[in-house]
């Protein structure tokens, strides 16, 4: 009984030890610094046209749809993401083909047909039930998020100076939320959002005020797409992939619906 009592008892298991920790894992530097570079591009292009623009969203597409799965644990996924970004490149052939007063249509009718594609293939799944939710939820999301990236297309046809605020918006925003000071960042994240309106507001046709909207909605978009990429546990993948994409990404509805609504 004394020896079995002086006996440690056994480790836990390292998955265990490692999900003790915190769940919130910022993104860091590196990922904010490449959504900046992926927002420059979007920002040069944007204003040149809808088609000049389908380079920086193909490439924000192709890391949103790994990067959602890697955010839910799935990794390797290659038929998921290839499937996620195969919706995104249908979606963008479709605006480019729509006439303008038809885009919302057009986004809506291949998210539709790609959520028809996701049920099929899940039927030939040959996992548990547990599998195949999990397969069919992370690729129904990363397909949705797919999709509204290509928003920014959308927006881009209707006023390219206003993707290029709304950009800049995201990429000043992501920089300095990168800041290792949480409740400060926040702050200095939104204080360059709004400078970046005020700098778009110069070089571009837009007034000041609807420049300064457009940035600062992006900001806040990146902020969001940041608390949201942190939710995960330290992975390099999450954080070049979701961290990149994830505040481009949700500054493209935002974008989208400011545009009809101020302009």
């Amino acid at each position: 009984m004394t020896a079995q009592a002086g006996v440690a008892s056994p480790a836990p298991p390292p998955s265990r030890r490692h999900r003790a920790r915190s769940p919130i894992i910022p993104p860091g530097p590196q990922p904010a610094a490449l959504t900046a570079v992926l927002a420059g591009l979007l920002a040069v292009t944007a204003p040149l046209g809808e088609a000049a623009a389908v380079p920086a969203v193909v490439v924000l597409q192709l890391v949103t749809a790994a990067g959602w799965f890697r955010l839910n644990g799935m990794w390797p996924a290659r038929q998921g993401i290839a499937l996620a970004f195969a919706s995104g490149l249908a979606v963008d052939a479709a605006l480019l083909l729509a006439p303008d007063d038809r885009l919302p249509e057009a986004l809506i009718g291949v998210l539709g047909a790609w959520f028809m594609a996701v049920l099929v293939l899940q039927l030939r799944h040959r996992g548990s039930a547990d599998e195949r939710l999990d397969a069919l939820t992370a690729t129904a999301a990363s397909s949705v998020l797919t999709v509204l990236a290509g928003g920014h297309l959308a927006a881009a046809d209707l006023s390219g100076d206003a993707v290029a605020a709304t950009a800049m918006g995201v990429g000043a925003a992501a920089l300095l939320r990168s800041v290792p000071v949480p409740f400060l960042s926040f702050l200095l994240a939104l204080g360059a959002a709004a400078g970046a309106g005020v700098a778009a507001g110069r070089v571009t046709e837009l007034a000041g005020g609807d420049a300064l909207a457009f940035a600062l909605a992006g900001g806040v978009a990146a902020l969001i797409g940041l608390r949201v990429a942190s939710y995960d546990f330290p992975s390099r993948f999450v954080h070049f992939t979701a961290g990149v994409a994830l505040p481009l990404t949700a500054a493209a509805p935002v974008a989208y619906t400011l545009v009809r609504a101020l302009l």
